[in-house]
């Protein structure tokens, strides 16, 4: 079966009674773990982003403070399993101004956590990968958050 595209779904959800279109969304919700943590997002946490922003980091604190005694195989596992989770609430945010943030806090604390002393060029590749992403995300702010997120990722350079 092929699915409908985005036009098609929104002329149709477009036509659907409130009830209905209610009844659509628990549905969806039910089979998905990652639908039922977007509507939560969207109902309950799109007002307040900062507080959002805020329960992420310690989100990846958390995780962090799991990383401390592995051994390094199993340290790039979680560290891996960290950076999906935070792209996973980037992608519901939709705000580069967020995404911009969580990427400097996870990369900070990835380079606080001392791996990237280890020689395992897997955690530098990604450790890159991620300033990329960031340089590419600050590109696109306003030039006044530019200048702040910029200096941020001059600090990360460093070393």
């Amino acid at each position: 079966m092929k699915a409908a595209s985005i036009s098609e779904i929104k002329k149709e959800l477009s036509v659907l009674a409130p009830a209905e279109l209610a009844a659509l969304c628990l549905r969806l919700a039910k089979y998905k773990n990652d639908n039922k943590e977007l509507l939560t997002y969207l109902l309950f946490e799109a007002h307040n982003e900062e507080g959002y922003i805020t329960a992420v980091k310690e989100e990846i604190d958390n995780g962090f403070a799991e990383i401390a005694n592995d051994k390094l195989y199993h340290a790039k596992k979680r560290l891996r399993k960290i950076l999906r989770i935070t792209n996973k609430h980037i992608r519901y945010t939709g705000s580069k101004q967020a995404e911009a943030e969580l990427l400097i806090y996870f990369c900070t604390k990835m380079k606080q956590s001392g791996l990237l002393s280890s020689y395992s060029i897997q955690l530098h590749n990604l450790f890159e990968q991620q300033l990329k992403k960031i340089k590419k995300v600050v590109a696109a702010q306003h030039e006044d958050l530019q200048y702040d997120y910029e200096r941020q990722l001059r600090q990360l350079a460093e070393d």
